[in-house]
Parts: structure tokens; sequence; C-alpha cells
């Protein structure tokens, strides 16, 4: 079978009988997280036929699609073919100009942040230093994963850089904001977690109510706004 040839570093593949893999062959990076939220957006507004899901992820593309949607005359090399004509009309320079900045309030340490003198240890900072790091530059939402709502956002400074705890909770609370491998998540629901907990969000991340479900997506920039136990409690109450 031939597939479309892409410009390096990027691939095209089959991912079993129901997938189709854009995958970007080089380290994570920003840039090209931006440029696997901008084609998955492109692929989305394309609207292929017989394509029901677009996925990006830190470094690939995932173009869900089922083979009883196509027209008599497709096949997955021709899918291949169209994702490949979309791909190449994608401009990533203009979609990072356009990105959202959300801002996310985060109330750090204590009972909110029972790994943060943890952290500051490893990483030979203080506890001020760590939350400074974490919340003085706007960090790029790369995907959502783990669980509904979830965002998986980063790179944080180097200083940052500390490996999953040893031992994963059983269940953390909702809003949990951690940290791991120079990256964020944020727990939307109580569940299980190996990241290292610093703070906690007040904030709501995932309404399965709503459309869009979920407070950020991938393509965002999230900003932590640090905030006190008081205004972590007033804004809980406010979205009660």
């Amino acid at each position: 079978m031939n597939i479309p040839a892409l410009p390096a570093p990027w691939r095209i593949v089959p991912q079993g009988d129901r997938t189709l893999l854009l995958v970007r062959d080089d380290e994570i990076t920003e840039e090209g997280g931006r440029a696997c939220a901008a084609i998955a957006s492109a692929l989305r507004t394309a609207s292929i036929r017989g394509v029901t899901d677009v996925v990006p992820t830190f470094n690939s593309v995932a173009v869900h699609y089922q083979p009883r949607l196509f027209g008599s005359s497709t096949t997955y090399k021709s899918l291949a073919t169209e994702v490949a004509r979309v791909f190449e009309g994608v401009d990533v320079a203009s979609a990072a100009a356009q990105s959202r900045i959300v801002e996310i309030p985060v109330c750090y340490g204590g009972q909110y942040g029972p790994d943060l003198p943890d952290v500051a240890r490893h990483c030979g900072l203080s506890e001020d230093d760590v939350i400074a790091l974490h919340s003085g530059e706007p960090a790029y939402v790369f995907m959502l994963g783990f669980a509904p709502g979830a965002p998986y956002i980063g790179m944080h400074d180097e200083a940052l850089n500390i490996a999953r705890r040893d031992t994963p909770r059983t269940a953390l609370p909702a809003g949990s904001v951690a940290i791991a491998n120079r990256q964020t998540i944020i727990y939307p629901n109580v569940s299980p977690g190996g990241w290292h907990v610093i703070g906690t969000t007040p904030v709501t991340m995932f309404f399965p109510d709503k459309n869009p479900p979920t407070l950020v997506a991938p393509g965002d920039r999230v900003r932590f706004v640090p905030i006190s136990v008081d205004q972590f409690e007033s804004i809980k109450a406010s979205q009660a």
C-alpha cells in the first residue's frame, strides 16, 4: 500500500483497522504540540467522510474512522491521501497566534498542595520559588487524557523537572494540580494519581452537559494564578 509521504519529522501510518495516525518523530515540544492541535482542528473542519473523531496528543494526531461510513470508492489509501491534503494546507503559525489564554486560580501548599514541600526540596528551591516558576508564564495545553477534561500542560522550567511519585495515591480530590516530568495535570474528578500535588483549583474542569464540555482544550495556554485559602473557598462556593 502506497501511503502519502509527509515532510519530516511527520509520517502517516495505520493504527489498527479504525485509526489513521499522524506521527512526529522528534522530542515533545510546545512547537510540536501546536502543530498537532492545528492539524487536528483543520481535519475536523474538513469533515472528511467516514471520520468520526480527531484527537491530538503531544506528538501525534489520531484520526478515527468507520469504514462502513465510507463511500463505495473510498479506501484507506484514499483517506490517507485526503488527510495528507488537509495537512499540507495547515498554517501552524497562524493557529498559534490565535491561542486562548485561560486563567486557572490555584491555592498552593498546605492541605491544598501536600507535596509542595517535597517538590521544593527535590528541586533545591523554596516553596515560593516553585510557585513562582509554576505560575510565572502561561503553559501550553498539549492534550486531554487520563480522565474527561484532564489537561496535560507544559513544558515547565527545567528547574521543576521531577519524576512521578514512587507510590501513586488511590484517590486525589477533584481540582488537584499536580506536576511531574515538567508538566502539570489537573484532576477534574476524584481519581487515583501518581503526580506531585502542589495545589488545588476551585474551578470545575469538566461539564458533561455543556458544549464544549471542558474548561480548556488542546492549543490553549493556561496561566496559573496563585490565590489564598479565603479566595479558594469563595470561588468554590460560587460554583456550588
